[in-house]
């Protein structure tokens, strides 16, 4: 057999006793059922694609489109993007009044930077969806074998396809739309999918084709083949499919286990052949997509709300002029001679039309007074966003060695939303666990088998070592050893794993296998007591599955393509035990045994009589067979709880130990499955098969429960073997992930396609969920959906009653450490998200400590994350890897996108792309913690200045009889945003770091301050618009004082209008910068270079200003050499000025610092004084503290045990004490 061969004419209907057998006959009057009306419409004329082009039955091509833009709606939705800004509308309004005389500024001067600034933020969104259109233009191109004419197949793209087509889709490619299987390279027609893109799954699912179409097995087949589907309207439901096909004159009924969805992948099967029924956006892949949608920050509308205030007191203080110009244009204009004569024709200064006057200057001051909302602070905020994500692209720390993957900031408009997120919405497979499982550890016959401890063992104890050095830096050791001494090595192995090997030096070789024990491996269990019950158990491991091997020519060793990953490490472990599945045929499988002959290795065969398929619902696995000696045996695999349930009471020797050690696998975060076996005596086996034959035979939607029936009378009165346990390998650093997020105070959930028993086993192993945490588990399961509306009512009551149940449970629990873990399944899920019970089913939620949602479709994820980020008010944050997260990525506030092994889909939909799930870590409580406060202080730093700026135009107005008249020249106001202050704010928004990224990530609680929003909170924000307020006031009213009569040259002159103006325009520029160099707590040569550099700036500018020609220069020709730097006065004023402006907010944060620090206060003044290196103990104890208070994590899982241990500690010194004798001297 060649290398990855499978022998494709084996027969698997043999096997697949559940999901594979057909009955022999079909009834037309069964298959007629199929409900008429809306849902139930389409009509596929299988072969006849020509029909569908035209009405009534047009459907659509295959082509799909994730854009958010076309060529058509570019410009009208990204124009609407933009001018959803409130800041863009006024200065569009503002940039249309520019262009009439009563501007008091140029039309290029204020539409040019508009233009600047909505043109490249909407290039920016061009480019983000230029690359959806080239990733949807590469899977459109995509090419499939379609059926010509006359039995010919030519090579298609997908989006040419249409619906009718014949297709013939090849060995590991991907079905390109949901398509009705008609045969396969298999002869009984069953062919393997991967749905990993559907339902994040990993394990294969078998799908077959009706009887009747097996025939159509060769393209030449196809040459007159032609028929009519029948089925339900396009739906997301990923599990469900109703419908009838019409052939040969004959009506059959087709099922889920029939169709073949678009994203799916064919796998172990050469090709198969199947006809479209949906295509392009109808397919339920399309389906469960969601539009791509417009993210905005939460400080981004925060800001529009600031901006509608500000424009508010623009409007008033505008209001204000014209009415004060109104009155003195009526009153004082005939009396002021100096002014030119009255002039009819002008009606901007007609005493005899004040009103009109007025409203003029209205919109002169609605302009003038434009320095309250600067265009600058969108184009500065898109700059420090874009070096923001730069950095984040270049951090070292977010490298992935292994794929050479950076992280990658897809759009920068979020920067500050990763600092403030509060739930965690994950897939699971490639996201937190890598597809991998690993045979560990195993207990037979009442003993133990395996050393090597699990990742969640090995960070456990390192957390729990961790916890004793801070709370007795001293005397940790020996407490340690006192409680491994009262309680024994058992209760905690504390020092075993901490001083072990590190884990790398242990990691094994063999995929799939990670077991260690000299006890069991190379032939050692020879040596072991009970014997037999090893070797049945080994024979268990490798009889009892559905794989089929494969044999590696370049290693001489068989691999397995089994069902699912824990399929694939029993039977690796079997192998590496010596009991080697190497052969499958139609009704047998051969185990080469290499001991304990030690010599020639022995193949023994086992005929297959019967095999009982695992289901969710039977949780159980079970193969009939004949041994060599003629004896039947029933080996069954399954859940412990339903296995334990089934045993004989001579079957329950080992049952307390095994029970004891299934605990232990538990809490370490394994999967475990329980084996038991029964030996039949010949009759009973065929009384009973007799009765099985009967159910297999049976037509009618009752066949299944028929065969549950059987199946369960012979599944008991087993006896116990013994019990496995294997581990999901999670990714790298996940556990450490998990706890280090929940420690800054974020809520996890998981949402995941897997089964709910796979679901709970990566919750343990990633410390979602531990022993003792009480689980409520919302299931369908024990229900009966029927299709009529009272079934599904009474469904969804019992859904109801058990989240209300639930919730009731949760409020009256007493105990401070209790912890809820949510559990609920698709089918529930979908009764709980609807609209009446959705919003009690979250807040059951929100109230748990963790939340795992399996067997969720697509939409489902999309939609629990719309509820959590709609209900809650809070930011989400979704992260996977696959097709199927894409909805969730985008609906979510904040996508991150996985850049593993299940395509690029999710990262082209994603906001943020890292390469594996530890990264969120880093990005979220470094990045994010440091963009949030960052663009939170720049905004409020920019608008406290720019009310600062603006605000001394309107004292002046108001001083010059509202004349329209303003203090600086022009050339000054439009350098000040643009030139003089800019950069020292970039550097702000760039540069600044409260703490180190060390510290960040040792005091994770310091993360809260973005989802409690300390630093961009109404009481922040108005308290930086007052100290620009009152800036402004002491600015222009100090100036005023000083230079209103006093002798300001040498010669004895008073200051003119343009001295008191660049002196008041002096000052500005002091306050401002002293002000963010008061702000800054992270300076380097760069924020130095910036703060200082703008004020030196400031009179370079002045000096090179005043040098040219008065006619351009105007009043400012040569004010800084000549009036200005000359006069004592002008420095004296600018040090009072500037001390006066910023002495309040440097008292502010003195008596904050000494009073009522805050979190990243404190570390500060240790680092300052380096307490952190000279005190030790108080800087452990310090980040003890800097835990947000949690129930997940490995940390958590700690602290129970820690609270477990000094319990039975108290109780046993209790107890001693109690019982010890008193003696009298």
């Amino acid at each position: 057999m060649t290398k990855g061969r499978i022998r494709a004419r084996l027969r698997r209907s043999h096997l697949y006793t559940f999901s594979c057998l057909r009955p022999h006959v079909q009834e037309s009057e069964e298959a007629t059922s199929l409900p008429e009306g809306p849902g139930f419409s389409r009509i596929v004329h299988c072969n006849q694609p020509i029909l569908h082009r035209r009405r009534p039955l047009k459907y659509p091509y295959n082509y799909i489109s994730t854009t958010k833009y076309n060529v058509i709606t570019y410009l009208p939705k990204a124009l609407f993007e933009q001018f959803r800004r409130a800041a863009n509308i006024y200065f569009l309004l503002a940039a249309i009044l520019s262009l009439t005389s009563i501007s008091p500024f140029s039309s290029v001067s204020m539409i040019a930077p508009l233009v600047i600034v909505v043109g490249l933020t909407m290039a920016k969104e061009a480019i983000e969806d230029w690359n959806r259109f080239i990733q949807d233009r590469k899977v459109n191109h995509r090419k499939v074998g379609v059926h010509k004419e006359g039995g010919m197949f030519s090579y298609k793209a997908w989006q040419d396809i249409g619906v009718g087509d014949v297709v013939k889709v090849e060995k590991d490619h991907f079905f390109p739309a949901d398509l009705l299987l008609l045969s396969s390279s298999y002869e009984d027609g069953i062919c393997y999918v991967e749905t990993m893109n559907l339902d994040g799954e990993t394990n294969l699912k078998v799908k077959r084709s009706l009887e009747v179409t097996l025939p159509l097995d060769d393209d030449a087949t196809f040459k007159d083949f032609t028929g009519i589907i029948k089925c339900e309207d396009p739906n997301s439901s990923l599990y469900t499919f109703v419908g009838n096909l019409e052939y040969d004159r004959q009506v059959y009924p087709l099922d889920p286990s029939q169709i073949l969805l678009r994203d799916s992948k064919l796998r172990n099967t050469s090709y198969v052949y199947g006809v479209v029924i949906f295509t392009g956006h109808d397919t339920k892949v399309m389906q469960n997509a969601t539009e791509s949608p417009s993210k905005r920050s939460t400080v981004e509308r925060t800001m529009d709300y600031i901006i509608y205030i500000l424009f508010s007191v623009l409007v008033l203080i505008s209001v204000i002029s014209s009415v004060g110009f109104a009155v003195k244009t009526r009153y004082a204009t005939p009396h002021q001679w100096y002014l030119q004569p009255y002039d009819p024709s002008n009606k901007l200064y007609d005493p005899n039309q004040p009103a009109l006057s007025g409203l003029f200057h209205l919109v002169t001051a609605l302009i003038l007074y434009g320095y309250l909302i600067p265009i600058s602070l969108y184009v500065s905020i898109e700059f420090v966003k874009f070096l923001q994500a730069i950095f984040i692209n270049r951090d070292i720390h977010l490298y992935d060695e292994e794929s050479g993957t950076c992280a990658e900031a897809r759009t920068s408009n979020l920067n500050e939303e990763l600092g403030m997120v509060d739930t965690i919405l994950s897939d699971k497979t490639g996201t937190l666990t890598c597809n991998q499982m690993d045979f560990l550890k195993c207990s037979i016959a009442g003993t133990a088998y395996g050393t090597r401890n699990s990742e969640v063992e090995i960070a456990a104890a390192k957390q729990m070592a961790m916890d004793f050095e801070e709370q007795n830096p001293d005397g940790s050791y020996h407490q340690m050893e006192n409680i491994n001494s009262s309680f024994g090595a058992s209760e905690i192995e504390l020092e075993t794993v901490i001083t072990s090997k590190d884990e790398k030096d242990h990691k094994s070789v063999i995929k799939g296998f990670s077991f260690e024990d000299s006890r069991l491996m190379d032939g050692n269990w020879l040596h072991e007591p009970n014997l037999e019950q090893i070797v049945l158990f080994f024979r268990i491991l490798a009889v009892c599955h559905t794989a089929i091997p494969e044999l590696n020519e370049d290693t001489g060793t068989f691999t397995y393509e089994a069902e699912s990953p824990d399929e694939g490490a029993f039977l690796v472990a079997a192998r590496e035990f010596g009991f080697e599945f190497c052969k499958r045929t139609q009704s047998s499988v051969v185990v080469c045994e290499r001991y304990p002959s030690f010599g020639q290795p022995v193949e023994r065969e086992y005929k297959i009589l019967n095999l009982l398929d695992f289901t969710s619902k039977r949780k159980r696995m079970s193969v009939i067979v004949r041994d060599e000696y003629g004896q039947i045996l029933l080996l069954c695999k399954g859940a412990d709880s339903i296995i334990f349930d089934r045993l004989a009471k001579n079957g329950k020797m080992y049952l307390d130990d095994t029970t004891r050690h299934l605990n232990e696998y538990g809490d370490s975060g394994l999967r475990t499955l329980a084996l038991a076996y029964k030996k039949l005596e010949e009759s009973e086996y065929n009384a009973w098969n007799i009765e099985f034959q009967k159910a297999k035979s049976s037509i009618g939607g009752d066949r299944e429960a028929m065969l549950e029936r059987v199946s369960d009378m012979m599944e008991k009165d087993l006896v116990l073997v013994g019990a496995t346990a294997v581990e999901d390998k999670l990714q790298d650093g996940v556990p450490q992930c998990i706890d280090k997020l929940a420690q800054a105070g974020l809520k996890i959930w998981v949402l995941t396609g897997d089964k709910m028993e796979t679901a709970i086993n990566i919750g343990f192993s990633c410390s979602l969920l531990r022993q003792g945490m009480k689980q409520i588990c919302i299931s369908t399961m024990n229900m009966e959906e029927g299709s009529s509306q009272d079934s599904k009512e009474a469904v969804k009551e019992n859904i109801l009653m058990q989240i209300t149940n639930a919730s009731q449970m949760v409020k009256l629990e007493k105990d401070p450490h209790a912890a809820f873990a949510l559990i609920i399944d698709g089918k529930g899920l979908t009764y709980a998200l609807e609209d009446d019970m959705k919003h009690q089913f979250l807040s059951l939620a929100v109230d748990c400590a963790s939340v795992i949602c399996c067997r969720v479709s697509p939409k489902q994820k999309a939609l629990v994350t719309r509820l959590v980020k709609e209900g809650t008010g809070k930011t989400t944050l979704a992260i996977g890897d696959g097709a199927n997260d894409v909805g969730m990525i985008q609906e979510a506030d904040i996508g991150v996108g996985i850049s593993g092994a299940e395509g690029m889909q999710a990262v082209m939909a994603s906001d943020f792309s890292i390469a594996q799930f530890r990264f969120l870590e880093r990005l979220l409580l470094v990045h994010g913690h440091w963009c949030y406060k960052r663009i939170a202080q720049m905004i409020c730093y920019f608008f406290y200045k720019n009310i600062a700026f603006g605000l001394t135009l309107f004292y002046f107005e108001a001083f010059a009889g509202f004349s329209g008249q303003s203090i600086y020249d022009d050339w000054y106001s439009l350098s000040f945003n643009v030139i003089l202050t800019s950069l020292p704010v970039l550097s702000l928004g760039v540069f600044e770091q409260d703490v180190s990224s060390d510290v960040c990530l040792e005091f994770p609680a310091l993360y809260q301050q973005g989802p409690r929003n300390l630093f961009f909170d109404w009481l922040r924000i108005f308290g930086w618009m007052g100290n620009g307020l009152y800036c402004s006031l002491i600015i222009f009213f100090l100036n005023i004082i000083i230079f209103y009569d006093q002798a300001f040259r040498a010669e004895g002159q008073t200051a003119d209008m343009s001295a008191v103006g660049t002196v008041m325009f002096t000052c500005i520029i002091w306050a401002v910068n002293f002000q963010i160099a008061l702000t800054m707590s992270h300076f380097t040569w760069i924020q130095h270079v910036l703060v200082w550099g703008s004020i030196c700036m400031w009179y370079l500018f002045l000096y090179v200003y005043g040098s040219f020609s008065p006619t351009i220069s105007g009043d400012a020709y040569q004010l800084l050499g000549e009036s200005l730097a000359p006069a004592p006065l002008y420095w004296a004023t600018t040090l009072l000025v500037t001390l006066a402006c910023n002495l309040p907010y440097f008292a502010h944060i003195s008596f904050q610092r000494s009073f009522n620090p805050l979190d990243h206060h404190i570390i500060q003044e240790i680092k300052y004084y380096r307490k952190d290196v000279e005190d030790e103990f108080m800087w452990s104890r310090e980040r003890s503290k800097a835990r947000q208070r949690t129930k997940i994590g490995f940390t958590a899982r700690v602290e129970a045990k820690m609270r477990l241990l000094k319990l039975k500690l108290q109780k046993k010194q209790s107890s001693t004490s109690f019982q010890s004798p008193t003696f009298r001297s």
